[in-house]
């Protein structure tokens, strides 16, 4: 009866300790609490239409001012619709120009806003130069400012005199033939009003190949949203401030003997 009776009371403290792991975890899951981090950039959020715009001029230059000729005021459609309702219609736009798989590239783009850095670029050159006061867009040529269309034809008269601005990799440039021409760069906003008057007149004399016409994303009034990014891996490292008391008096003792035995052997040989 000894062995029978020490098996029942193994398998009750199997049992209770089995329950006690059961509710020790239920205990832990509904203590714990869930951290959520947001990533944000130190620039402000970036239009989805000129982030569009650099998804095209990485697929072709010639697709670059293929899509801007259709978004030219397309900016005043986002003053009346929902971001969704915009987005959607930008997603359109694009499709004239891109195939089913390319449209789902972009959408990803779009997801992980891969292409805001450079807009952000754009931005830091047009601050740069600086940008006359009061202006929503304004072109430079050759060290000359001015955000009045009607000034342009004088400041083009003398713009081989004075030094030709430097040009970048990322730059986008009307289509031409010659290279050899006056640099207008213009500093816009696609899809405004203010860019499409500019634009007219700058595509029309770099068609008739008077001007080297380069264009320079600028927004007047950036977003006050953050620039919230995705794609990202962020680790929280969470460190114990608890101080624990030790006896030095110890730790010192230990220090000395290591320090005078190796002496005291030296010496001995």
């Amino acid at each position: 009866m000894a062995p029978a009776k020490a098996t029942n009371v193994v398998r009750l403290l199997l049992g209770s300790t089995a329950l006690w792991l059961s509710q020790l975890g239920a205990g832990t899951v509904a203590a714990s609490k869930s951290v959520t981090a947001h990533l944000a950039a130190k620039w402000p959020e970036t239009p989805l239409l000129l982030e569009a715009s650099e998804f095209m001029a990485e697929e072709s230059n010639e697709k670059f001012w293929q899509f801007l000729e259709t978004v030219q005021e397309l900016a005043i459609y986002k003053q009346t619709e929902s971001d969704y309702s915009y987005y959607n219609l930008i997603l359109k736009k694009a499709g004239q120009f891109l195939d089913n798989l390319h449209i789902n590239l972009l959408k990803f783009a779009f997801s992980i806003r891969a292409y805001s850095p450079a807009i952000q670029m754009f931005q830091q050159i047009a601050a740069d130069e600086p940008p006359p006061d009061g202006c929503n867009a304004f072109v430079v040529i050759h060290k000359k400012h001015t955000c009045k269309i009607n000034e342009i034809k004088k400041l083009l008269k003398k713009a081989a005199s004075r030094t030709r601005p430097y040009l970048f990799k990322g730059d986008h440039k009307f289509p031409t033939n010659k290279e050899n021409l006056p640099v207008v760069i213009l500093y816009a906003e696609m899809g405004t009003r203010t860019f499409s008057a500019f634009h007219k007149v700058l595509s029309a004399k770099a068609q008739n190949e008077e001007i080297l016409y380069v264009l320079r994303h600028y927004i007047q009034k950036p977003s006050s949203r953050k620039m919230y990014l995705s794609g990202y891996g962020v680790e929280l490292a969470i460190k114990s401030t608890e101080y624990k008391a030790l006896d030095d008096t110890q730790v010192k003792s230990k220090m000395l003997f290591s320090f005078l035995y190796p002496m005291s052997f030296f010496a001995f040989f």
